[in-house]
């Protein structure tokens, strides 16, 4: 337990403080308060969640990497000993989301002493970890036993890397965070945004932000493309632009009810092995008008 005062970096004393310690152990969004911050009512909510699989889909400048940060932090200190990763496209955008925590912890006199601390990691003396994580398939593995896997920025880390860290919370029932804005009806976080098992989804746009001004976006709509202002904005999955076929035209076009043309068995690779994914049936997409193309 740690005891602090509601809404100060002071140690609290006394029965008062660890029945405050107590409420914030038990209610995360009260860890907000106590750090200085006013939160949204979806940010609370995302604080108090202890879904194992929880996914951010929200506006630029919605808040999204400050909650996130605080469920970081909340797990290490009330949750220890917890291992934390923070995982981001590129360790830069990793370590932004790190220093947001030492914000938070700072914020609270360290409650907890640092044992260890650099650019990408700390550690506390509740035995709790943060560390910052690359994003390289090749150089993450090798970590067990994470309390908290958080991936920012989840719509541009590729496929190959949030398959190689799935495993690390196999064992220990760890939770998974993923947050982003859209890029595209592409890769996991979409997949997982619309057909993903056992996902809490939480959406919010720039239009649902009470900190980003109405005639601020309002320029914004006028200023860029739309397909740019509605991922960025108003969390849309648009098609891709390299797309020959949008995304639609390519679900119409598949029939499970075909059988396809030749069994897994026939599939032989120039190696040797053969191929255990039976192939796509695709019958041809109707046109408005009744016709085939």
């Amino acid at each position: 337990m740690i005891a602090r005062e509601a809404g100060s970096g002071q140690p609290a004393v006394g029965t008062q403080g660890i029945a405050r310690d107590l409420a914030v152990a038990l209610d995360p969004a009260l860890l907000a308060h106590d750090v200085g911050l006013d939160l949204d009512a979806w940010q609370q909510d995302a604080l108090r969640s202890r879904e194992q699989q929880l996914i951010l889909l929200c506006s630029r400048q919605s808040g999204k990497s400050t909650v996130s940060s605080l469920i970081a932090l909340h797990e290490a200190l009330y949750r220890a000993p917890a291992l934390v990763l923070l995982l981001a496209p590129a360790l830069r955008q990793a370590q932004e989301l790190y220093r947001k925590l030492k914000d938070g912890l700072n914020a609270l006199d360290r409650p907890v002493p640092i044992i260890e601390e650099s650019a990408l990691r700390m550690e506390l003396a509740n035995g709790s970890r943060i560390m910052c994580l690359p994003g390289k398939e090749a150089t993450i593995r090798g970590f067990s036993g994470v309390a908290l896997l958080i991936v920012d920025e989840a719509s541009r880390v590729s496929d190959e890397l949030y398959q190689a860290v799935r495993p690390m919370l196999a064992v220990s029932g760890g939770r998974i965070l993923l947050l982003s804005t859209p890029w595209g009806k592409r890769g996991f976080f979409f997949e997982e945004w619309t057909s993903g098992e056992g996902w809490e989804r939480v959406r919010v746009t720039a239009e649902q932000c009470r900190r980003i001004p109405r005639d601020w976006l309002q320029r914004e709509r006028r200023s860029l493309p739309s397909r740019v202002f509605d991922s960025e904005y108003m969390c849309v999955f648009g098609e891709t632009e390299d797309s020959v076929f949008g995304w639609g035209e390519v679900m119409t076009a598949v029939d499970g009810g075909v059988a396809p043309l030749f069994a897994p068995s026939q599939i032989v690779h120039p190696e040797g092995t053969r191929d255990d994914i039976a192939p796509l049936a695709v019958r041809p997409a109707k046109t408005g008008t009744g016709g085939w193309r």
